[in-house]
């Protein structure tokens, strides 16, 4: 499983489709893959589905199994191909009492594992109730979401400095760098860069001390940490409803992301784990949030 998400990954990196970018064309606006229930998926699933809407054309964010579908009513289209997500979790062999102490020692033994499953779009499905017809929707007006962004931003305990041409996160002062909004082409760009370098703002030692060994500026460790803030904005962006793109030199990026998932069939799972937590801990800043379960901390990762 690893490795097939990750060669679909790679082949639409190869033709230059970040395949996270998919929901801002559909008729809604950004959406988050949704379970029939209308909870999110989350982690490695959103980044799968996002996949598979984009590349068989699909707006709706409703996804479920064939038995859902049945219990719902419905039925799926004779021909029609599901779509592969997964649910991580992990077994506990020996004692549960005694400290772990990994396997070929005495104490619990903890394993993780992966289970992928198929699922359907609401759009392959016949006779759905109303709720999950596709309609043709325009998402709020830009205002509106830009101002409920600047709050969801606000909200957040970060170091903002503004001023100068750069956008950057610096560990070793803890803050963030924004050029004036007045540089940026748009302020959609402008929130989407910052919701990036949010994403790097988590990685501090006192938040949830994300590391990739990064040393210098290019570097693997780097890379990793790009790929992680990337995905971290464009599930924030789905959250605000805000385009999450933010960066100029795609080639360059590419580039460097194709190499770290070429060598690495279980790192783009890994980066979506970290980045589903710490778009985890930017909504847990927001009035009334709760920190979501923590069962997904550990990378395979946020699947859910």
């Amino acid at each position: 499983m690893h490795q097939h998400v990750t060669d679909q990954i790679i082949k639409a990196l190869e033709v230059g489709t970040k395949p996270w970018e998919q929901p801002w064309r559909s008729a809604g606006g950004p959406i988050r893959p949704l379970r029939f229930n209308g909870e999110p998926y989350r982690g490695i699933n959103v980044v799968m589905l996002w996949g598979a809407s984009q590349e068989r054309g699909f707006v709706s964010p409703y996804w479920m199994t064939f038995q859902q579908a049945l219990e719902l009513g419905g039925s799926v289209r004779k021909g029609e191909r599901g779509s592969k997500v997964v649910k991580a979790g992990q077994s506990v062999f020996g004692d549960q009492d005694a400290p772990h102490q990994g396997d070929g020692e005495d104490g619990a033994t903890v394993r993780r594992w992966l289970k992928a499953y198929t699922v359907f779009n609401s759009e392959q499905i016949d006779g759905l109730p109303e709720r999950f017809a596709v309609k043709e929707a325009l998402p709020g007006p830009l205002p509106e979401r830009l101002a409920a962004a600047d709050a969801f931003f606000a909200n957040i305990p970060a170091k903002v400095i503004n001023g100068g041409d750069g956008a950057f996160y610096r560990i070793s002062t803890d803050d963030i760098h924004m050029p004036p909004l007045e540089l940026f082409n748009d302020a959609e760009l402008h929130a989407a860069t910052l919701a990036h370098e949010l994403v790097h703002w988590t990685r501090h030692p006192s938040r949830l001390d994300r590391d990739f060994g990064r040393k210098a500026f290019g570097d693997e460790g780097y890379a990793k940490e790009e790929c992680c803030a990337e995905l971290g904005a464009a599930f924030v962006g789905a959250i605000l409803g805000l385009r999450p793109s933010h960066i100029e030199d795609h080639a360059a990026y590419i580039g460097s992301w194709l190499k770290v998932l070429k060598d690495d069939k279980r790192f783009i799972f890994t980066a979506a784990g970290h980045a589903q937590r710490a778009v985890d801990l930017l909504e847990s800043y927001q009035p009334g949030a709760a920190l979501a379960d923590a069962d997904g901390a550990s990378a395979q990762e946020a699947a859910a």
